[in-house]
């Protein structure tokens, strides 16, 4: 039995819609906050159970008879470490052959503001002793609707990471990668660091976005105080502000670009190209 925990989270729905593919509904378990968000899965036959990362005695009982466990990262900062290591008690008391967690691009040297979090939790999953595969998951593509959807309206959109660049991709990526490690074989002890096979730039993005749209956009670049500035002054909340400017420097030093190839190996084909994407993103 298969576990996907944030199941209807916008990466969780992916990897089980993924897994209806490859394994009879009966043998995936939707663990879920709230089951009524997940009754569509429940009417095709997959399990959902309750399972609150904050509720230790809702995981054990969401994660019994579990073979595989594939752990979502928590999006709630300054909790997350301690709800995944609910998560990894649960999934070790369940007696869990695999653990399976989406952490971030080099969890264990970048810089990444959100990155403490996702190292910590690789090292309590390694001193659990449950076999596990790291998928470290690089930004998505949809990371940048809003950004688009700005730039289509004013003709240009701003950041501050230089030449910088990233192998963004798709969620949907992703969640194929995660599919294969949960229903293929040999994946565990693999640290697998996923991201696009052709990095891009904001310059890159920008003409993309110009040749998809019809629409000409530019990609200013500010010093990072500017950038920040100008984030708070457009009504973003101080620490989010500071979290994308962060992600921007980390675009500038090349910690959310890989050059592994991990991702495309897994999913058996080539990642999805920045127009696919940016074509998605401007048509809706």
């Amino acid at each position: 039995m298969i576990v996907v925990t944030g199941a209807t989270g916008q990466l969780g729905r992916l990897v089980v819609e993924g897994l209806l593919e490859k394994v009879a509904p009966a043998e995936i378990v939707a663990a879920v906050r709230d089951p009524a968000k997940a009754a569509e899965f429940a009417t095709r036959g997959v399990q959902v159970r309750r399972a609150d990362y904050d509720d230790p005695a809702s995981l054990a009982a969401a994660f019994a008879g579990a073979d595989k466990v594939l752990l979502i990262s928590s999006s709630t900062p300054g909790q997350r470490l301690a709800q995944h290591e609910a998560v990894i008690a649960a999934a070790r008391e369940a007696g869990a052959g695999h653990l399976a967690y989406t952490s971030v691009l080099a969890a264990d040297t970048t810089k990444l503001f959100v990155a403490p979090d996702h190292k910590a939790t690789e090292e309590a999953i390694r001193a659990s002793g449950l076999p596990f595969t790291f998928l470290r998951n690089g930004w998505y593509t949809e990371n940048y609707a809003q950004t688009i959807a700005q730039a289509l309206a004013s003709g240009s959109f701003a950041g501050s990471a230089g030449d910088g660049k990233l192998g963004a991709v798709p969620r949907a990526d992703f969640a194929a990668a995660a599919v294969e490690v949960l229903t293929g074989e040999g994946h565990e002890g693999r640290v697998y660091e996923l991201a696009g096979d052709e990095p891009f730039g904001y310059a890159d993005l920008a003409a993309t976005i110009t040749a998809v749209s019809g629409t000409p956009v530019t990609y200013q670049d500010l010093p990072a105080e500017q950038h920040r500035q100008l984030l708070v002054g457009a009504g973003l909340p101080e620490p989010v502000a500071a979290m994308l400017v962060d992600a921007d420097r980390g675009i500038a030093e090349g910690e959310l670009a890989s050059t592994s190839g991990d991702l495309s190996r897994l999913i058996g084909r080539p990642t999805t190209s920045l127009t696919e994407a940016v074509t998605a993103l401007v048509k809706g």
